[in-house]
């Protein structure tokens, strides 16, 4: 059987690994922010992507979204908000072509490193108990806007955990999660509790399952930055209308669990019992059956598909810096990742062969992958669309989203900065 990071055993027949699994949901559990397809949301809707990030580089055609996760991860990133995104060009000729399928990550500092998290309302309290100036809190209230950032941003900031928690800010149950966000009203009373909530008092949610406790080692730089970030280029073309893309998948709010998997009993033989090799018809008996069942392609894929047996409703496989699960060993990806196959293995070190940022030049290290359930719920109902030749169905086996293990991003507090990340799909095998 294959070995498996366990981190505890839940009795004698199951193993629970350190892998948070998604699954999808059509209402909305605890965090409206997760989801698989819908229309996408943003941190903030003042500064959605660049225009570009919208369209397929097969076709130069506007893209669907198939997922948006909710991406904080206090633990390494303390002063970091993020998000994650996978779009998918549903056009059939595009499907097993390059750049059909694109990952982008928002990133937005809410404060800066070794300084504590903005708390406007402490910073108008500590003035009103000096008895002798009798000083309107007005005008204190306008310099803790100054330090943390503009109003509107300390009423945007989001203190939540990782990925698929709960965003205080977001719209109740019921509502639509989709739609462009509502504009952020000035900062004031309302506006209090989201900007002053740390990130020790969060419920637990998605999120706060993942285990991402160990420190965030200072990565070196093991490529060279090629590409200019969105926000020092200059202008950029517009993001497009809704009325522009095509009908979106169906949408899936995510609820999730960490990976527990059955130990199948091993059979005892009878020691009277002997045990001869098959022979098959006319062959002479000389058939390995175990080489020509396993070859490399077969072997890998039935790790796959053993490992999602486990939990087939799962959608996606979540390990921050985590090592994905390969559906071949022979692709491009494979051949990258695979340790057999590669120069070393995908760690948080280094050693993977990911692509290195081109924005910063840091190593990429994993986060997240789509699994071929997450097809199922996103087809859903789907029959009927038309898109010409297209919309005939994905015929991805995963997507492995590998992001910048430094999470670069703008260093002026409240500016949003947006990276294109690495997407590494591994497409169905044709026979």
């Amino acid at each position: 059987m294959d070995p498996y990071d366990s981190d505890s055993s839940l009795d004698e027949d199951f193993t629970e690994t350190s892998v948070l699994l998604g699954y999808a949901a059509e209402e909305v559990i605890e965090d409206t922010i997760s989801h698989l397809g819908g229309w996408p949301s943003w941190i903030d809707e003042n500064t959605p992507p660049p225009g570009d990030y919208a369209y397929c580089k097969v076709c130069n055609s506007p893209m669907l979204l198939l997922l948006e996760l909710h991406g904080d991860l206090p633990d390494h990133f303390p002063n970091n908000e993020r998000r994650l995104y996978i779009f998918g060009c549903p056009r059939k000729p595009c499907n097993r072509k390059p750049g059909s399928i694109r990952a982008y990550r928002a990133t937005r500092k809410v404060s800066l490193p070794g300084l504590p998290l903005p708390r406007p309302q402490k910073e108008e309290k500590k003035p009103e108990k000096k008895p002798e100036p009798v000083a309107p809190p007005k005008p204190k209230q306008d310099l803790g806007a100054s330090l943390f950032g503009a109003a509107s941003l300390t009423s945007s900031v989001s203190a939540n955990s990782n990925p698929f928690s709960v965003n205080p800010g977001s719209s109740v149950a019921g509502a639509n999660p989709f739609a462009m966000p509502k504009p952020a009203t000035p900062a004031g009373p309302a506006s209090q509790p989201s900007s002053s909530t740390s990130t020790n008092a969060l419920a637990e949610t998605f999120a706060d399952k993942v285990r991402i406790s160990s420190p965030n080692p200072t990565a070196s730089a093991s490529g060279t930055a090629t590409k200019q970030t969105p926000e020092s280029a200059g202008v950029q073309r517009p993001w497009p209308a809704q009325s522009d893309f095509p009908p979106p998948y169906k949408n899936h709010y995510l609820d999730a669990e960490y990976e527990a998997m059955s130990q199948p009993s091993t059979p005892t033989i009878p020691e009277n019992v002997t045990m001869e090799p098959m022979e098959e018809e006319g062959s002479g008996g000389n058939v390995d059956l175990k080489d020509t069942f396993e070859s490399e392609l077969d072997k890998a894929f039935m790790k796959f598909s053993t490992r999602l047996a486990h939990n087939p409703e799962q959608v996606l496989r979540y390990e921050y810096r985590g090592v994905p699960l390969l559906s071949s060993y022979t692709d491009q990806i494979g051949k990258r990742l695979h340790p057999e196959h590669s120069a070393g293995r995908v760690t948080t070190t280094g050693g993977g062969s990911m692509p290195p940022c081109e924005y910063c030049g840091a190593q990429r290290v994993f986060e997240v992958q789509l699994v071929p359930h997450a097809i199922t719920m996103l087809e859903d109902g789907r029959e009927g669309v038309g898109l010409g030749e297209g919309d005939a169905g994905m015929e991805w086996g995963t997507i492995i989203f590998g992001v910048c293990g430094q999470d670069c991003a703008p260093e002026k507090i409240g500016q949003l900065g947006w990276r294109e990340e690495w997407a590494g799909v591994q497409w169905e095998e044709t026979k």
